[in-house]
C-alpha cells in the first residue's frame, strides 16, 4: 500500500470513528509546562491515578516555581498516589529546573510559533522528553498538528497497515502525521485511543464488532 492509499485509508478510519464517537473538537487542557510534568505523571500508570498526584502536586506547592525548587523528598510524597514516585519525581525537579535555567520562566507560549519540527526539536532537547512527550505537549496545549503515539494507536495503526511492523513507535509519530490532515490530527488521534481501548484491544480484539473491518487486513487474524 503506498502513501496515497494509505491517506485515503486515513480518512475513511476517521469518517467511520466519527459515526461512532462524534466529533471531538481540541481544547487545551494545561499550559504547556504543565502538560510536561503531568506527562510525566502519566507513564505507566493510569489516567485517574495521574490526574490525582497532579492536582496533588499543585496543591501541595501552589506552583511550578515551587515545585523546582522542592526537595525531592517532597515532590515524591506529593505524587506517590500517580506511581513510581521515586523515578518521576527527580526528573519532574529536573526538567523544570533545566527550563527554568534555559529561559528564566516557564513559559513555552513561543513554541507555538515555531515550525513543528523545530518545536519538537526544542523539547526533544531537555532531558528525558521523547518524540512522545513532546507531541503530547504541542498538540494538547497548542493545538498544533503533533501526533502523540501511546500502545492504543500503535497498535491501531500496525493492525490497519498504516504503520509497518519494522516501524517503531517513536517512528510511527512522523509517519502518522504524514498520513493525516493537519486539521484532523488531534480528532485522530483521540479516535485511534478510544477505537483501541473499546474494540481493537491487545489480548482479545472484539473484531466481530468494529466497524473497521473492511479495512482492516488483520481482521481474518483474529478469527
Amino acid at each position: 500500500m503506498d502513501r496515497k492509499q494509505k491517506k485515503l485509508k486515513v480518512k475513511a478510519v476517521s469518517e467511520l470513528l466519527s459515526s461512532i464517537y462524534g466529533s471531538i473538537p481540541w481544547k487545551p487542557r494545561y499550559n504547556a509546562a504543565e502538560e510536561l510534568v503531568y506527562t510525566i505523571l502519566s507513564q505507566h500508570t493510569s489516567d485517574i491515578n495521574s490526574e490525582r498526584a497532579f492536582h496533588n502536586l499543585l496543591a501541595v506547592f501552589s506552583d511550578l516555581n515551587h515545585i523546582a525548587d522542592a526537595d525531592v523528598d517532597d515532590i515524591e510524597v506529593a505524587i506517590r498516589r500517580g506511581g513510581l514516585s521515586k523515578t518521576k519525581a527527580p526528573r519532574i525537579k529536573s526538567v523544570l529546573n533545566e527550563i527554568r535555567k534555559s529561559l528564566g520562566s516557564f513559559d513555552l507560549s513561543f513554541l507555538a510559533e515555531m515550525p513543528l519540527k523545530e518545536a519538537k526539536t526544542w523539547l526533544i532537547k531537555l532531558k528525558g522528553v521523547g518524540p512522545k512527550t513532546a507531541a503530547i505537549i504541542l498538540c494538547f496545549s497548542f493545538g498544533m498538528p503533533a501526533m502523540p503515539v501511546d500502545t492504543h494507536i500503535y497498535r491501531v495503526a500496525q493492525r490497519l497497515s498504516l504503520v509497518g511492523k519494522k516501524i517503531s513507535a517513536e517512528k510511527a509519530h512522523d509517519v502518522l502525521e504524514s498520513l493525516v490532515e493537519p486539521e484532523e490530527v488531534f480528532q485522530f488521534h483521540m479516535y485511534l485511543i478510544k477505537h483501541g481501548r473499546d474494540t481493537c484491544k491487545a489480548q482479545r480484539p472484539k473484531c466481530n464488532h468494529c466497524s473497521l473491518t473492511e479495512l482492516c487486513p488483520s481482521f481474518k487474524r483474529y478469527q
